[in-house]
């Protein structure tokens, strides 16, 4: 990338623009789906591919050379053409939610230069929180800076917040509340805003977490494998699923919240 700031500026600018008018079209699903179904299989497909179709064409508008991922990326090579920047949308998390009615749901956008995270952005629509950070600078929510909260200790006020049928696979003694809200992008910036000590995360793909990734390490957070060891997400381009879990949460906590997580056997 050019070290211009006005053109890291004018990406970080569409990138806004661009989640917030997919959050627009998407508010037109929500709480949408047939009731007499639990999950509205037809009503999120629609909303998927409108939304990656949507912001392909927006992409393909302000920027034609850019790459869009699409389930996988199988380029090895560094260009210093406009074909550098690849641009990873989620259209959709927490799509349950979104088709019942409840608000915490939520769209991702992150963008890459040679395979280096240049920013990332969430946006929840139906409550209007909008998460953005370049990478390795500071995190913000909306306008206001914001960071990971430094946890002295593990209470009973505390959460963790999991994923579905966590409970099917491990036991769990952690002394304050274990929620699943149900959308993954919304627990990683809970625990990058200091709202919860760690979010437990799993079967998730790299299009799925990039862009939260990169704004929990601006907020000051880790990506980290359940024994500790750190975590690289750019091996899981290729689109696989990351099948191991991981815990989302504030540097120095670690061993405080993986110890009180065991796999049942």
């Amino acid at each position: 990338m050019s070290n211009s700031r006005h053109a890291v500026g004018e990406l970080t600018q569409f990138a806004l623009d661009a989640i917030r008018n997919a959050g627009k079209q998407a508010l037109g699903f929500y709480g949408k789906g047939k009731p007499q179904v639990k999950f509205d299989t037809s009503l999120v497909t629609e909303a998927e591919l409108m939304l990656a179709d949507s912001f392909e064409d927006q992409l393909k508008a302000h920027f034609p050379n850019h790459l869009y991922y699409r389930n996988n990326f199988d380029g090895d090579e560094y260009t210093h053409d406009d074909k550098r920047f690849l641009w990873i949308f989620d259209p959709l998390d927490g799509a349950a939610n979104l088709q019942a009615g409840i608000p915490i749901w939520g769209l991702s956008l992150a963008l890459l230069e040679n395979f280096w995270p240049v920013l990332g952005v969430i946006y929840m629509p139906a409550t209007g929180d909008l998460f953005h950070a370049k990478a390795g600078e500071q995190a913000y929510r909306g306008e206001s800076p914001l960071q990971t909260a430094n946890r002295h200790g593990i209470d009973d006020e505390g959460l963790l917040l999991t994923y579905s049928r966590y409970h099917q696979y491990y036991k769990s003694t952690f002394p304050g509340k274990v929620r699943n809200f149900g959308c993954t992008v919304a627990h990683i910036c809970y625990v990058a805003m200091g709202r919860a000590d760690a979010a437990l995360v799993a079967k998730e793909t790299y299009q799925d977490l990039i862009a939260a990734w990169i704004f929990l390490e601006a907020a000051g957070g880790q990506l980290r494998r359940l024994d500790g060891e750190p975590f690289s997400l750019n091996a899981y381009l290729d689109g696989n699923r990351i099948e191991e879990p991981l815990l989302a949460l504030a540097p120095g906590v670690h061993k405080r919240i993986a110890g009180h997580i065991q796999p049942l056997t």
